[in-house]
This record gives structure tokens, sequence and C-alpha cells, in this order.
């Protein structure tokens, strides 16, 4: 497995072997082990989601707010989706920065999303499946996020004008955050 450190303090994005012939794939999507070993990742995942998103739909970016905060290691089983976070820990040296990562089925890579960031995602495929490991489990009292589109985040998302849920349009703006972390 591959660790890619992101400029952003604890962001890791992780490339798992994949081995393939004639028949197709095979790589290992989760092991407690090497996250550990590897990458330094101890979390007690207690939960698993799945999305299916069409091209140009945009979801987040969400988290959630302690004791409910998760962290979360993300992927993409099929397609392809534009990643991102945003560092939400008020006290961090890179509050209110982003960093975003490329995720596709074909390279099968993960990203690592610590406690403490705002995530979400573009979905650049028809049918792009999402999957998330969270570290604790989905409190809806609990929700927080940000505006997607935020100039002072200055995300490219690369998409003008993407498919965004009503409630997604209506969070608050970083100025407007109130950090639990």
């Amino acid at each position: 497995m591959e660790v890619i450190q992101h400029p952003i303090s604890g962001v890791i994005e992780l490339v798992p072997r994949v081995f393939g012939d004639a028949r197709g794939t095979f790589f290992e999507s989760f092991s407690a082990r090497l996250l550990a070993d590897k990458a330094g990742i101890v979390e007690d995942w207690v939960q698993d989601n799945q999305s299916i998103s069409a091209a140009g739909v945009l979801r987040g970016l969400h988290f959630q707010r302690p004791p409910y905060a998760q962290a979360k290691l993300v992927r993409v089983a099929r397609g392809r989706a534009l990643d991102v976070v945003v560092d939400i820990r008020r006290d961090s040296p890179t509050f209110g920065q982003h960093t975003s990562t490329l995720l596709t089925a074909e390279r099968a890579n993960m990203l690592y999303v610590p406690v403490g960031f705002a995530h979400g995602f573009l979905a650049l495929d028809d049918d792009t499946i999402f999957l998330y490991k969270c570290s604790n489990y989905y409190h809806p009292a609990s929700e927080g996020g940000l505006l997607w589109n935020d100039p002072a985040l200055g995300i490219n998302w690369g998409a003008d004008a993407p498919n965004v849920s009503p409630k997604d349009e209506i969070l608050p703006r970083l100025s407007e955050l109130t950090s639990p972390f």
C-alpha cells in the first residue's frame, strides 16, 4: 500500500496494490493492520455507507459535531469522483484550507479524512458508487456543513452548475461556522 500525505496534516491518500490478469482484478480494500502499520491510522470503524450518484452530483461539504464526530475512509467502487476536504479545526494552522483528490475505481485509491474536516465530493461519471467507512454512527442532530461554493474556500470543483441538494445549498459559509473542533 502506498501512503501519500496531503499538505493538510492528517489527510492521507492510500493506494492499495491492485493485482490484475485476464480474469480481472483483486485488491485488499480494507485492512486495519495495514492502516495502522503503514499510515498510523487507528480507528474503530463502526458504520459503512454507500451512495450512487449521476455525473455532476455534488454531495457536501458535511461533518458531524462532537461527541458524534466521524473520521472517514472513502473510496469509489465504480466511476470517478473529485473528493474535497476542508480543515475546520479552529486552532489548526490550515483552518479553512482544503485539499482535493481524484478517487477512481480503476486506481482503487482511498482517502482518510480525520475528525475535524468537512467532506464532500463531485461525481464525475454516471452511476458513481461512493463508499464511506465511518468511525462513529450517524447522528442527525449532530450534522453540520459548509456551503460548497463559499468563495472564501476557493474550491475549484471543475463544474459550473453541479446538481446539489436543497439542504446543501443553504449550508453556512466558513465565516459563519462556529467550529466545534
